[in-house]
């Protein structure tokens, strides 16, 4: 005689499917697991960026104000975001970047992105208030060895306190200027 073979057919099968239990544990596993691949791909891209002392540089925005990113990190952290117009994650975290300037100090660079005049219409078309330097020839993206865009710098008392490199949450950059 034929012994019957489970599949995923079998009711006791079915069962376990609609368990909150098992679903539970499997988003989990997906978030550990999204978690510690995330951790690694930004500890390999960011092991050119410096790690002892920053590049101390005092850079003028577009609107010809002085930035001191190291000065300015002295009292509380700074959120440093290099971005691109051409970059197609950057139009995901970019607003959610523009949501933190308005609680916390950003400062944007915009990496290859063309003129002055070209990002600040850019800024201005899609009302994004932050402070951006504009990197035209990504020299200061290579100073500070970013090689993925969008990348997000948490810079604490002068010295780099966590880097990020692609599609982050809301919920990601607060805690990492929690941290910091």
């Amino acid at each position: 005689m034929l012994k019957e073979v489970e599949t995923m057919d079998t009711p006791r099968d079915k069962s376990k499917w609609k368990k909150p239990g098992f679903w539970i544990k499997e988003i989990l596993t997906l978030v550990i697991l999204f978690s510690v691949v995330s951790f690694a791909v930004d500890l390999w891209r960011s092991q050119d960026m410096p790690n002892e002392q920053l590049p101390n540089v005092a850079l003028q925005d577009l609107s010809g104000e002085t930035i001191d990113i190291v000065a300015l990190s002295e009292e509380k952290p700074v959120v440093l975001y290099f971005w691109a117009t051409w970059c197609g994650a950057c139009k995901f975290v970019t607003p959610t970047v523009d949501w933190l300037a308005k609680d916390h100090e950003v400062v944007s660079v915009a990496i290859t992105s063309g003129s002055n005049d070209r990002v600040a219409a850019y800024l201005q078309h899609r009302d994004l208030k932050f402070a951006t330097i504009n990197d035209e020839r990504g020299s200061l993206s290579g100073m500070w060895g970013v090689r993925a865009t969008p990348t997000i710098v948490i810079v604490k008392g002068g010295k780099i306190a966590s880097i990020t490199t692609g599609i982050t949450t809301p919920p990601g950059l607060l805690a990492r200027l929690w941290l910091a």
